[in-house]
């Protein structure tokens, strides 16, 4: 017998334990029971290999050892890859268990990341991950999976409870072992702490850290999912900012109207200031004014209203649920990771109602959400609020079917509804697929990727082709072009944006690792939409922390310039009133400030942060940059038209006297008039004067 072979027998014995712990009514009946196994294998004799030397590790300031640092501790090796969800389930019970058991006390929880897709091995990208899911225990990237081989490890997630001393004690596969890691931690501290064998020495703990934005402040962090919203205004962009735990709508040139929730997670309904989400992924929208958000972390749907401007929780109760048939309404049904969603107006006899379908990543199923009482497949009735599972078995596979309930789902993480064709395309991420369900009667069929196989959920790759000749890495964002009647696809872990003939199942690569030229540079795109005169393709960049902007008309792309004003409390301390003029042809309007003080004791602090933030009131101008150092020029590209126009620019500086420093705020509005035979490029230095 070897390591392997023990960690085979472990496997086993934890699921008979797991049974015989259930039976036990008395806390000290459970505990003899962990006891008398971990004295069990402890007493094998058995010990693993220590880590290779050589790999790359995160959250520390060096590689650790099993035998070196690690000795005398009680060690948790998390197998996990990052794509995964039931991977991404197990977060919030390691979180649990590190906060009741530090490294003081004996405990250190190691993430082993070992990687489905070829992409994921890269360390950039798994550093991000590491960054988007507030991992903060140290990671090492198993790139040769020597670790998985040694242990004889066979799925994502698997947990390995090592003694202090490399004896493997406990194996638990999958997701849903909470109270399990509980106890047993807690049994083999003390047990082992009883022996001596236990250190409280600390380690070499460092943040992994990388060029990324700070969370809460005025960039996006992480952006999952975008999609277009007409008002009478004009089109706006709804963008899932999930590293900041928030939703953005903005007009087209990225001014941010309405800022919903965020920085910090939290499950909370009420107005738009004070609602909290927690890393929402998917948005849709049923008319001008309702939103419909895939709360991913709280497992919810929420509901946000502009014009009421509240937000309510539609259904979840913020805790992961293992339910696979569903039929609860509102926040008395539990949902499990909710990635996308998108609505469906479903016609029967003369009436026609709002269906919201929900890609449920975390059970491999499509559910649908009632928003009023109807009739569905087989004239079976549903309540208004009632959520259900429609579409899979819950068995993760890549099983096409047309009976709905005997299809199998792999993490269904990008849904769009084509409501002419009555069909919903799913971008189908761990067989690497998109795929469609009828919505006559729930058909399931392949579109594109993946493999015959049902079962074979590894056969991914970057090759474009018909059918199962097309290769696609985990692709998350889909949509549909109405006008050229395909469905565009950001191909994620491909680091691509493709065109997928959906008659034909013929898909190309469109844009991406330098096609068609080096400016197309994604960072695992995770979001897409089609803006509404179908000239523009809107993408999510997650990793980039961008939202970009694709005229397919011309083949270039910009960096949409989202920039979240900080609204200060309260009126500016001053307003000032400033005219100029430009040519109705346009042009451009370079502005510097120059800020003075009446009072001769006040200065301005160069080593405080004095910057400026501009808004403007045209849709068609375009402020190259939308916040910056008080030195540097506001910059506006102004569009052909008549009249005036107001931008509206906000100082934000600190001004210092001898003994202490005042923050004011200045507001701005520069009055821009258009007119023949004015100048085509206007350059301005303004002084503003402060009482």
């Amino acid at each position: 017998m070897n390591v392997r072979d023990i960690v085979e027998e472990l496997t086993q014995t934890c699921i008979e334990n797991r049974r015989n712990v259930e039976l036990c009514i008395d806390k000290q009946e459970r505990e003899a029971l962990v006891l008398e196994h971990i004295k069990t294998y402890m007493g094998k004799g058995f010990r693993i290999t220590d880590f290779q030397t050589g790999l790359e590790w995160f959250n520390v300031a060096e590689g650790l050892s099993v035998y070196g640092h690690l000795a005398d501790k009680l060690i948790v090796l998390d197998f996990f890859t990052y794509c995964c969800i039931n991977c991404m389930h197990v977060l919030p019970d390691l979180d649990l268990l590190e906060k009741q058991f530090s490294i003081t006390d004996g405990l250190v929880v190691i993430g082993v990341h070992s990687a489905k897709f070829s992409n994921e091995r890269d360390s950039k990208r798994l550093l991000a991950a590491i960054q988007r899911y507030n991992i903060t225990h140290p990671v090492v990237n198993d790139t040769s999976l020597s670790v998985w081989k040694d242990l004889g490890i066979s799925c994502w997630p698997t947990l390995v409870m090592i003694g202090p001393k490399g004896e493997p004690l406990a194996v638990f596969v999958g997701e849903g072992h909470r109270e399990e890691l509980l106890l047993y931690t807690s049994v083999a501290l003390t047990y082992f702490k009883s022996l001596h064998q236990i250190s409280n020495n600390n380690l070499p703990l460092h943040l992994a850290k990388h060029l990324l934005p700070s969370r809460g402040n005025k960039t996006l962090l992480f952006p999952a999912k975008i999609e277009t919203l007409c008002k009478e205004q004009g089109e706006y962009l709804v963008v899932s900012d999930t590293g900041n735990n928030r939703i953005l709508v903005a007009d087209i040139t990225g001014n941010v109207e309405y800022v919903i929730g965020g920085p910090d997670a939290g499950f909370c309904d009420g107005n738009l200031e004070n609602a909290k989400f927690n890393a929402p992924q998917g948005v849709c929208m049923f008319g001008a004014a309702e939103i419909y958000v895939a709360d991913n972390e709280n497992h919810a749907i929420r509901k946000i209203d502009l014009a009421e401007k509240i937000v309510s929780t539609i259904a979840g109760t913020g805790f992961q649920g293992h339910d696979y048939v569903g039929g609860k309404t509102g926040r008395d049904q539990a949902l499990s990771s909710p990635w996308d969603l998108s609505v469906y107006v479903h016609e029967y006899g003369e009436k026609s109602v709002p269906v919201l379908l929900i890609a449920m990543a975390g059970t491999h199923q499509i559910w649908a959400l009632f928003l009023e009482d109807s009739i569905w497949w087989k004239n079976r009735v549903y309540k208004a609020n009632t959520c259900v599972a429609v579409v899979g078995s819950g068995r993760e596979e890549n099983r096409n079917n047309t009976y709905p309930h005997a299809a199998g789902l792999s993490q269904p993480s990008g849904l769009i509804v084509v409501q002419d064709r009555k069909v919903a395309f799913f971008a189908d991420s761990e067989s690497s697929a998109i795929r469609s369900v009828d919505l006559n009667d729930g058909r399931v069929s392949g579109v594109c990727g993946a493999n015959r196989n049902p079962a074979d959920l590894h056969d991914f790759g970057d090759s474009d082709g018909v059918r199962y000749a097309v290769k696609l890495q985990h692709p998350l964002g889909i949509t549909w072009h109405s006008k050229e009647h395909v469905v565009y696809i950001a191909d994620t872990y491909n680091h691509k944006i493709k065109r997928i003939d959906v008659t034909t199942g013929c898909c190309n690569t469109i844009y991406g690792d330098g096609k068609p030229n080096e400016l197309f540079s994604f960072d695992e795109p995770s979001g897409i939409a089609v803006s509404s005169n179908g000239h523009l393709l809107y993408v999510a960049d997650t990793n980039n922390h961008a939202v970009k902007a694709i005229d397919t008309r011309n083949n270039t792309i910009s960096v949409l310039p989202i920039d979240v004003p900080v609204t200060g409390k309260g009126d500016p301390d001053s307003v000032y009133f400033f005219d100029t003029t430009i040519s109705e042809m346009g042009g451009e309007l370079n502005i510097t400030f120059d800020v003075r003080f009446s009072n001769d004791r006040l200065y301005l602090n160069t080593d405080a942060p004095q910057r400026w933030s501009v808004r403007l009131s045209a849709n068609e101008w375009v402020a190259k940059v939308r916040t910056g150092e008080l030195t540097a020029p506001v910059s506006i590209k102004v569009s052909e038209g008549s009249g005036m126009h107001e931008v509206y620019v906000t100082l934000d500086i600190v001004a210092c006297k001898t003994s202490e420093c005042v923050p004011k705020k200045l507001s701005i509005v520069y009055r821009v008039h258009q007119r023949t035979q004015a100048a085509d490029i206007v350059t301005e230095h303004r002084q503003v004067v402060v009482e």
